[in-house]
């Protein structure tokens, strides 16, 4: 037996303590009676004024901190150490993560503090929720805000010993949807001290194990069908158990767990094939047992089955029937894949066991609940008599029980005020009331047709605002489906024939959205909100499988919303979309598209893509710069053909990999930059805020290139024949170890700036003469706050404040950027010139 060890990590002044033991994570439903809210769609409830605190309120919320506010909280169980945990550079313990009802949580946690000397010392606590401070069994205070997602801080002065100090914290919350569940425990000042953790094993070998978890990756950036391997960077120094949990977004419904017994002197974790392992970006939770040992990662890596799906069908007609049975045979089992079912004549008990296993999301509403009713209230409308009475009878009990918008009383957290879930409600209630007009409708009290008319009103509002100002959350990989799902159950089953002719053009005007801002069939832009399951994958995100039903040109992941919906439309509702839509998607002329357009109320988003068949860069213009961000990705690039070869820049929200933040680490950025760009050229300026990290990165993956060197400030790039350089106005670090190795850079400092140009292999002949031409471009500013950049193709081109942009005796002004947009086509300068001369 070995004797209790501990892990000694230096901890200086004005440093976050970061070693703990965790207890159990509590979780007890918090339900209050049913009331209805106040309050309407938000198209602007992310553009955050304070840091990025969300302000709308449930009533579960302002129950709640009417009830332990400012109070002592109260621990639901006594501490019982059951797993460990290390930083792997985050400051904070955070267990956030994705409640899909109000849920009380509570966790303790416990390290040590070797101090060299007794003495006093202060401890600064930062939390979202309530906390308590305990320091040698003595308890030293609370905090108790309960402000949602809303981080508060408060300083304690304690009395350490010398030798060891035990230190306790305590910290809880309500847990609505996401939720920024942390405690941060920063050592002020005070006698010098180390953390020092207790392990169960050999302090060595614990030692050892965190270096792995540390550095370990997987061997590829996306799998295609290869082996799934996972690398240490050292060989294990003991023998023991991994457990291997593989999860796909919040919203998943499946997990698929390994487990593996490691001998001492492993190198590598053998996941098997990813042809036999689930698509889409997938988080791999790795747990490493050792006797009372708990240490875990998470890691992530997109998966997709190219080579089983093969090319798509010509024929339009043949990529319907085959977007319906990949998505029947294939794709999660929900509602979505009940519907593809029930759409190729697919009754039984395979489908009718798929909807069971959803029917309690609708029936609690869960948030997110109306993503999953409005596919089934499609199904219900014309393939009810596949489905047997007894189920048909529990959907019409979920369908009249079901909360239908805010001010329908409830407790549930599900969320109203954005865009797409708006529309989901409003069409919910809209066919919902349809398929029952003499049923009542519980929670509103309403006949099924009186439910059917409010419906169709706040649809006929939903419309009009879209047909205005299109979408909030401008250009979102992840929402573009979403609105489909809504727009496509509309254009199918409603019994207005306006309606439905209005619910057909916006779901055309979303894919000219889609295909102007496409590369080669894949979305690249700026987009309002991204999560970095939706920026990673290059081929498994669901806009990719629409492209290919559409357009011919793209691959199926498994967790899908929209597509069989939108093939159905096609395929029996008269859907039709322009063939000038394929052209633009997968741009293939001599020239370059220029496309400029607004997006969101007031046109607050205006957005600048430029294109050629080589390369595609988007960004928006003059959005805020300076502001605390959420999850906008406000450049992003893609090279060649190759959906991997693609780069965005951004300030990460958290240094955990694989967070909930909103910002995260990947998706969004804490401090929004000032922004600008000249078709193939862009500058970021970061100026940080202070508490927030501080380097900003750009996702840089090598095995996507073709070539790519990285040297002092300068990274360049190639895929195929389109060519990208960029310049920091400091060293540009490749990340060398851990999960990032090879695919992230990072550029210290709070004042960062990056230059961004892109060219082709035609004009350019390599990377030497991608190098030779531009690595020299810099900004100059004026005293009036213009950047000027000398361009050689370009040659003065000014970036004043407001975001105008000045070159080529042109002047591109933001605000005068409509929402229809202005599409342009531009001579690429240099290119027949040098084809030419080749």
């Amino acid at each position: 037996m070995v004797e209790q060890s501990y892990l000694a990590r230096a901890t200086g002044k004005s440093s976050p303590i970061v070693y703990w033991q965790l207890g159990h994570l509590s979780q007890a439903r918090y339900d209050i009676a049913d009331r209805p809210m106040e309050g309407s769609m938000d198209p602007f409830f992310f553009v955050t004024k304070t840091k990025n605190f969300i302000p709308h309120e449930y009533p579960c919320r302002t129950e709640f901190k009417a009830s332990f506010s400012g109070r002592r909280p109260q621990p639901a169980a006594e501490f019982e150490p059951v797993r460990w945990w290390l930083p792997f550079a985050s400051p904070r313990v955070d267990l956030s993560g994705f409640w899909f009802r109000p849920t009380r949580i509570g966790c303790w946690a416990r390290t040590f503090l070797d101090a060299s000397a007794a003495g006093p010392a202060n401890l600064r606590l930062s939390t979202c929720g309530g906390a308590i401070l305990i320091v040698n069994g003595a308890e030293q205070g609370f905090m108790a805000p309960y402000e949602r997602n809303l981080e508060a801080q408060q300083t304690f002065e304690v009395e350490l010993v010398a030798g060891l100090n035990e230190i306790r914290v305590y910290f809880d919350d309500l847990a609505e949807r996401d939720a920024r569940f942390y405690f941060q425990l920063d050592y002020l000042d005070g006698p010098e001290v180390e953390t020092s953790l207790p392990v169960p094993i050999a302090a060595a070998a614990a030692d050892g194990l965190e270096a792995i978890l540390e550095g370990m990756r997987f061997d590829r950036t996306a799998y295609l069908g290869e082996d799934v391997t996972i690398l240490f960077p050292a060989p294990l120094p003991v023998s023991l158990n991994c457990h291997v949990e593989i999860e796909g977004d919040f919203m998943s419904v499946e997990r698929f767990d390994y487990d593996f017994a490691l001998e001492a002197g492993a190198t590598r974790l053998e996941l098997g094939t990813s042809a036999d392992m689930p698509a889409d970006f997938r988080h791999f939770r790795i747990t490493f047992k050792t006797g009372e040992l708990w240490l875990g990662r998470t890691l992530g890596v997109e998966i997709c089955h190219p080579h089983r799906q093969g090319p798509a069908p010509t024929a339009l007609d043949e990529r319907v029937v085959e977007a319906l049975e990949e998505v029947a045979a294939h794709s999660e089992p929900d509602t979505v894949c009940a519907f593809a079912r029930l759409a190729l004549g697919q009754g039984g008990e395979q489908t009718e066991t798929m909807i069971s296993a959803m029917l309690p999301v609708i029936e609690d509403c869960h948030d997110c609940a109306d993503f999953v009713l409005v596919p089934l209230l499609f199904a219900y409308t014309h393939w009810s008599e596949l489905l047997s009475p007894a189920l048909r009878d529990r959907i019409e009990r979920a369908v009249l029980n079901y909360r239908y918008w805010m001010d329908e009383p409830g407790n549930d957290v599900q969320w109203y005020f954005s865009e797409n879930h708006a529309l989901l409600f409003h069409t919910a209630a809209y066919l919902g009331g349809r398929l029952f007009p003499d049923a009542i409708f519980v929670r509103s009290g309403r006949t099924g047709a009186e439910q059917m008319k409010v419906g169709e009103e706040r649809i006929r509002a939903w419309l009009d605002h879209f047909e205005r100002w299109e979408m909030a959350e401008w250009n979102s990989v992840p929402y573009f489906p979403i609105d489909l799902k809504g727009l496509t159950a509309l254009a199918a089953c409603a019994p207005d024939e306006t309606i439905r002719a209005r619910a057909s053009a916006s779901i055309v005007r979303l894919m000219e959205i889609v295909a102007r801002s496409a590369h080669h069939g894949m979305l690249t832009g700026s987009q309002g909100r991204s999560y970095e399951h939706t920026l990673r994958p290059g081929r498994s995100v669901e806009l990719s499988a629409i492209a290919r039903l559409l357009w011919g040109r793209g691959w199926y992941g498994r967790r899908v919303h929209a597509l069989p919906q939108l093939a159905v439309c096609i395929r029996d509702h008269g859907l039709q979309f322009p063939e000038a839509l394929a052209e633009m998607a997968a741009h293939q002329s001599d020239d370059a598209q220029e496309w400029t357009f607004s997006q969101g109320e007031n046109r607050f988003a205006a957005l600048y893509h430029y294109k050629t068949r080589d390369t595609a860069l988007g960004t928006i213009a003059h959005y805020r710069p300076g502001a605390w961000g959420y999850q906008e990705t406000v450049l992003h690039l893609r090279l060649g053909q190759r959906p991997e070869a693609q780069i965005w820049i951004n300030h990460p929200g958290e240094t955990i990999q694989f967070g909930y933040g909103r910002p995260s680490f990947w998706g969004g950025c804490g401090t929004l930059p000032r922004v600008h760009q000249y078709r193939d050229l862009a500058i970021l300026d970061f100026e940080i805020h202070e508490g927030q990290p501080d380097f900003t990165h750009a996702w840089f993956p090598l095995e996507a290139f073709d070539e790519a060197a990285v040297d002092a400030n300068l990274a360049l790039a190639r895929s195929g024949g389109g060519v990208a350089m960029l310049i920091g106005n400091g060293p540009l670090e490749p990340v060398k170890q851990g999960p990032t190795t090879d695919v992230e850079l990072r550029l210290a400092g709070r004042r960062s700036r990056w230059i961004v140009r892109l060219s082709d292999l035609g004009r350019e002949g390599g990377l030497d003469g991608m190098q030779a031409r531009f690595a020299s471009l810099v900004a100059r500013r004026t005293n009036e706050g213009a950047l000027i950049v000398i361009d050689p193709d370009y040659g003065e081109v000014v970036f004043e404040e407001d975001g105008t942009v000045r070159a080529e005796g042109r002047i591109l002004r933001p605000s005068d950027w409509s929402v229809r947009g202005d599409a342009v086509h531009l001579k690429i300068p240099g290119r027949q010139l040098r084809r030419a001369a080749s």
